[in-house]
């Protein structure tokens, strides 16, 4: 074609020669990339219709499929091409018709086959401006030496299509060149949105970022938050996925596992390679798709055969819309897509006129009779066509939707209106500027394309559907959609079916949708499940809709989505970890088996001491009682009663009186009972000693001396808890820090007094101290005669006291770290203090007790006894008796027997 538009030479157009500017002929060059190869390709002259008319609109159409390599155009297109085709010649039948529009003008056509190639397609589209090429024909004689007679070239007001974006895009370049308006009916790439490149675009129906947007809220609605895209090499395809991305990345909350663009030319094999790649990230189940038609049948045929029936979930564009083409053969892979189509109805009249053609009446259309061999599986008779004797042979009788399968394509609403739209706007033209004239007056021969894209812009009618045609300044038209989802499962009529609608907002019915195998519950596309109730998103860098989850442990609670905290010092998280809860707090039950037994020991030592006191005080006056010291006796037994009242105090609810009674007599009763054994075992010891060297008695052995000193040595400990208390004043605490468990189910708040262990043993640390003392006293004592008749159960009462205080110092301290710290150390306590006191009064108390109450015949004074004294205590303890008998000092007020 570009040959005959260069071909020079001719001296008309059969014959006489002519030639052009040199530089438009390089123009055109650049301008299309002319090769032989192409040409030749195509024939000489390009199949396309032509209906005449007083004005002529081009057209542009997908007849064919795109070939395979090396071939321009592949087999027909019965929807896309012939539907689509048919729709314009039906408009332009309506509107030649119509008395009102264009009245006394008739509208021509020249419409071409793109076969859904931009290259093929700009090379067909160079017919529309054949009669714009400013020829130079000065230098042009016929042989007779006459001026050569050119025929009058057919001139294009305006074309409608293309179709496919990427075909749009390529012949808008050229016609934009030549001020020629353009109207699509399907192209939605947003990137012919850009007046600055394309001026004399427009289209009635919406781009796709308008779709784009539509699409996004279906993603979101049905609450997937990771696909993978799918776009055919182009400028449909990619500027499509582009606004999708866009958008996506906008609104936030969507992300792209992949984004695969399909070849122009896809090698063999291309299609499985793309259904492993969508594999590689399987749980991106959703798959946005905006391809071709064939590509889309392709994706398809792919998925069945890696047997990935039902896995991916489809949302597809315009491009796939309602067809039914499109998924042929496929429809259980496609089961479940949901689709996307501007806003249309089906036009009744355009059914009534297109079931009603046939061989015999539509032979304008020059590809009407593949169209026919293709939808009826017949073959007819055609010059220079083999015949095929494996396919039966047309009748001719043959009738669309009785004998073939019919469903009016999505597109022919748009095609219509497009037509309709460039009428209207040539009205206006002549109403303006042929007021009053029939027919097309010389103002518009020839039509000014910039002014008649003025007045296609201003249009606004109600279109074939009966929704408004207008554009706004980019020429675009608004955004209408229809929502449809294939259904196969559960319905009468298997087919694609309204769920929905998109105008500026989703109305989408999530009820009516349903998925492979009949499924009413959407599936789920998410790169990461939701996380389970305490578990924090740890984001994948880079996907921001890729996470792991990681458990809130420990004493950690979910502070928000992607955090942990730590809860307060004094709560433990939830069961569910969604916040914190205060820790309970416990102490010591005097139900509990850690009190029952130290309790025990106690009561049984309470009352065993209170026998005692009360024994010595009923027999106060007997030689044993006096004997044994009274005075001193009176104060170790109230150390020893006290010794067991403090495990009352240990085990009893803390508040400040308890803190202050334990901080009192924890240590108050051991030193009173060590005090007073100190005190006789140094007597003793002093007594013993004395007699060796001389018969003077020692110092501060009388019993008001006794007292005097023991008073003295209870006073030191007395002084150090009132101190004690001035500096820190008692009160409670709650320590949470003991018993808190790796697992916070079992944390608990300890109601506990304010004595940390340190305090603890530094409070018993001079009682210790005596008891260690006592113990050197009564080692050192061990010797003295039986006259002296406690020195020897006070050192058995000391060696035992040691012993047990031995032992609990590892069980005291071994247990800090245990989480029954409390309830052990407290029981470890309070036993081994009970023991001490039932040691000292087992040994010193209850044997002279058993004698007094068993046995009063040897609670007599006593006038003979063997003599066991040695003879350096004998003066000393005949000095001693003398001195005491005004004094009636009990310590050896039983005088031995000397007579052998």
């Amino acid at each position: 074609m570009i040959s005959e538009v260069l071909s020079s030479h001719q001296c008309s157009w059969f014959g006489t020669s002519y030639g052009y500017k040199p530089w438009l002929r390089l123009l055109w060059v650049l301008l299309v990339g002319f090769s032989p190869a192409s040409r030749a390709q195509q024939g000489t002259q390009p199949q396309s219709i032509k209906i005449e008319g007083d004005i002529t609109l081009g057209g542009l159409f997908p007849m064919h499929s795109r070939g395979p390599a090396g071939i321009p155009c592949g087999e027909i297109k019965r929807e896309k091409g012939i539907h689509r085709l048919e729709a314009m010649l039906y408009a332009l039948d309506q509107i030649n018709s119509d008395p009102e529009l264009l009245p006394n003008i008739t509208l021509g056509a020249r419409i071409l086959d793109t076969c859904s190639r931009d290259t093929y397609a700009l090379e067909q589209s160079l017919t529309f401006v054949q009669a714009l090429i400013q020829k130079d024909n000065s230098d042009v004689r016929c042989s007779n030496g006459e001026p050569p007679i050119f025929p009058k070239p057919e001139r294009v007001v305006g074309v409608i299509g293309a179709s496919g974006s990427s075909v749009s895009i390529m012949v808008a370049n050229v016609l934009r060149l030549f001020a020629i308006p353009q109207i699509s009916y399907a192209s939605t790439a947003p990137e012919l949105s850009d007046k600055s490149r394309y001026e004399f675009f427009s289209r009635v129906v919406p781009p796709d970022s308008y779709q784009a947007q539509a699409m996004v809220d279906i993603v979101k609605n049905m609450g997937w938050n990771y696909v993978s895209t799918l776009a055919s090499e182009g400028n449909y395809g990619e500027s499509g996925v582009d606004a999708f991305l866009q958008i996506s990345r906008e609104a936030g909350g969507l992300c792209i596992a992949q984004s695969i663009r399909i070849p122009r030319e896809p090698r063999p094999g291309e299609f499985d390679k793309i259904i492993k790649r969508l594999m590689e990230t399987s749980n991106a189940r959703g798959v946005i798709i905006f391809a071709n038609e064939d590509d889309i049948k392709r994706v398809l045929q792919a998925a069945k055969k890696a047997n990935l029936t039902g896995h991916f979930l489809f949302v597809g564009s315009d491009s796939w819309g309602s067809k039914n083409s499109a998924i042929e053969d496929q429809e259980e892979v496609a089961e479940g897509a949901v689709t996307i189509l501007p806003k249309r109805a089906s036009i009744d009249g355009f059914d009534q006129y297109f079931t009603s053609r046939s061989l015999e009446n539509n032979r304008r259309n020059i590809w009407f009779a593949e169209f026919w061999e293709d939808d009826f599986k017949c073959k007819l008779t055609r010059p220079g066509i083999k015949y095929d004797p494996g396919r039966r042979k047309c009748t001719g009788d043959e009738r669309i939707s009785r004998d073939s399968q019919y469903e009016q394509e999505g597109k022919v609403q748009f095609v219509i209106d497009a037509v309709y739209a460039m009428a209207h706007a040539l009205h206006s033209m002549h109403l303006d500027l042929c007021a009053g004239s029939m027919g097309v007056c010389e103002k518009m021969d020839p039509v000014d394309g910039r002014m008649l894209l003025q007045y296609i812009r201003s249009v606004n009618f109600n279109g074939s559907a009966g929704t408004g045609v207008m554009f706004n300044e980019n020429g675009d038209a608004p955004g209408r959609y229809d929502i449809f989802q294939y259904q196969m499962s559960n319905v009468s009529n298997p087919g694609y079916k309204n769920i929905g609608q998109w105008t500026n907002h989703l109305r989408l019915n999530s009820e009516e949708m349903q998925w492979s195998g009949g499924d009413r519950k959407i599936p789920e596309s998410v790169c990461s499940f939701p996380c389970e109730s305490g578990e924090r998103k740890k984001m994948v860098k880079g996907v921001p809709c890729c996470w792991h989850c990681e458990l809130c442990d420990g004493y950690q609670y979910l502070l928000d989505e992607f955090t942990c905290d730590m809860c307060p010092f004094d709560m433990r998280p939830l069961e569910n970890r969604t916040g914190c809860r205060p820790t309970p707090i416990i102490k010591l039950e005097w139900s509990s088996p850690w009190a029952i037994i130290p309790v025990f020991l106690a009561i049984l030592g309470i009352l065993a001491t209170t026998g005692a006191i009360v024994t010595f005080i009923r027999f106060n006056d007997t030689p044993i009682v006096r004997a044994s010291g009274r005075e001193l006796s009176y104060v170790l037994l109230t150390g020893i009663f006290l010794i067991y009242l403090i495990t009352f105090f240990m085990i009893a609810e803390p508040s400040v009186a308890i803190c202050a009674f334990r901080r009192l007599f924890l240590g108050l009763g051991m030193c009173i009972s060590y005090a007073a054994m100190l005190t006789k075992t140094n007597r003793i010891y002093r007594i013993f000693e004395q007699g060796k060297k001389s018969v003077t008695p020692p110092k501060f052995i009388s019993p008001t001396s006794q007292l005097i000193i023991t008073f003295i040595l209870i006073s030191v400990q007395l002084l150090a808890v009132f101190i004690w208390f001035g500096v820190i004043p008692p009160h409670t605490i709650i320590d949470y820090e003991e018993q808190k468990p790796p697992n916070p189910e079992f944390a608990r708040g300890i109601l506990k007094c304010d004595m940390s262990d340190l305090s603890l043993i530094l409070c018993l640390s001079y009682s210790i101290v005596l008891m260690i003392t006592c113990t050197v006293y009564a080692i050192k004592s061990r010797g003295v005669p039986e006259t002296f008749n406690e020195a020897k159960p006070i050192g058995f009462t000391m060696y035992t006291t040691c012993i047990i205080w031995l032992a609990f110092v590892p069980i005291f301290f071994g247990t800090a770290q245990s989480t029954e710290k409390m309830f052990i150390q407290t029981t470890t306590l309070t036993v081994s203090m009970s023991l001490s006191a039932t040691v000292s009064l087992g040994m010193l108390y209850i044997p002279k007790v058993y004698v007094i109450i068993f046995h009063p015949e040897q609670n007599v004074q006593k006038r003979k006894r063997s003599f066991k004294a040695v003879v350096q205590a004998a003066t000393v303890t005949t000095h001693l008796s003398l001195k005491s008998n005004d004094k009636q000092n009990g310590e050896s007020k039983v005088e031995p027997d000397r007579s052998q």
